[in-house]
């Protein structure tokens, strides 16, 4: 898991260790990051667990539970109810995947609480050994390690990997002479990215199914920003619409996932920031993209509008 992931984000994950706990019940296990709890479950290792990915076409007997990872229904099911299972449509696995795509979860989550000082001078160590004059021109002259982190830890917030480091850097290279504000550089950074980004949400499919605000409530964000206060970073709106909002995603977002499409917010650039901060409050996975950062070769198709009013 630590090799696989360490591949998919761009940079070394610290060392996972596995002790003994026996405070916790037989099967149960537990994932602490820097010493709080981030994830916990309980495993049946002589069965097999069956997890409904939406739509089922019977039922199985077994212990009924919520799949760790992704909370979705789930049932411990005997070994020998595994063919039965697949045939109605459950995504069956056994025990260690379960606790290996959890910890993967939990990974990919927290990612960016994993990346520090230390890991991203190693990726400036090895992007030194090929492309020794761009990191000699912007470190540290017109970038100190510390902005540099924040830039990669807002990316990886929102699931964007660092493995083409070389492009980022090439971003901050140009965007350093105009900005220097760490959302403004991550901003800069996202569009270079693009089709890294998309393709990582929708892989290589042309159409491109998205989310969008009704005129009037993105016209309503829009004046927010403008009238942000310094160190301000939050939506302003009033709560009763900001949590129709949240209901409104909520509900297009579970369609999307029953569709089996990704759920993807198709905003104006400066209130992207905000709306992804927003959608992390829910319970569902949305990616949130600007309008800069669709790839030509991309063709949008809206899907739904929301506008805190009423669901879609």
């Amino acid at each position: 898991v630590r090799k696989k992931m360490s591949q998919d984000l761009g940079f070394l994950i610290p060392s996972v260790h596995i002790r003994d706990n026996l405070d916790l019940v037989p099967g149960g296990y537990r994932i602490t990051l820097m010493g709080v709890i981030v994830g916990e479950a309980e495993i049946y290792p002589d069965r097999e667990l069956a997890i409904n990915p939406g739509q089922v076409f019977g039922e199985v007997k077994g212990i009924n539970v919520k799949d760790p990872a992704f909370g979705l229904d789930a049932i411990w099911i005997e070994k020998a109810q595994k063919e039965r299972a697949q045939t109605l449509g459950y995504t069956v696995v056994d025990a260690s995947t379960v606790v290996a795509t959890h910890v993967n979860k939990v990974l990919q989550a927290h990612s960016h609480e994993l990346l520090g000082h230390e890991e991203v001078q190693q990726l400036l160590d090895m992007l030194t050994e090929k492309s020794p004059k761009l990191v000699e021109e912007l470190m540290p002259k017109k970038l100190t390690i510390s902005v540099l982190l924040k830039v990669l830890q807002n990316l990886l917030i929102e699931q964007v990997p660092l493995k083409d480091f070389r492009t980022i850097m090439e971003s901050l290279a140009d965007a350093v002479n105009r900005v220097q504000d760490p959302l403004a550089l991550t901003a800069s950074v996202r569009i270079s990215l693009s089709r890294l980004i998309v393709q990582t949400i929708n892989g290589s499919a042309v159409e491109l199914p998205v989310i969008t605000l009704d005129p009037q409530l993105e016209q309503l964000l829009l004046s927010s920003v403008q009238q942000r206060q310094p160190g301000e970073d939050g939506l302003v709106l009033e709560p009763g619409m900001a949590e129709r909002l949240q209901s409104s995603l909520a509900t297009t977002a579970q369609r999307q996932e029953m569709a089996g499409q990704p759920s993807i917010l198709l905003v104006s650039a400066p209130v992207r920031p905000l709306m992804a901060k927003f959608v992390r409050y829910g319970e569902h996975l949305i990616h949130v993209l600007s309008y800069q950062e669709i790839p030509e070769n991309r063709r949008v198709t809206i899907v739904a509008t929301v506008g805190g009013q009423a669901d879609a």
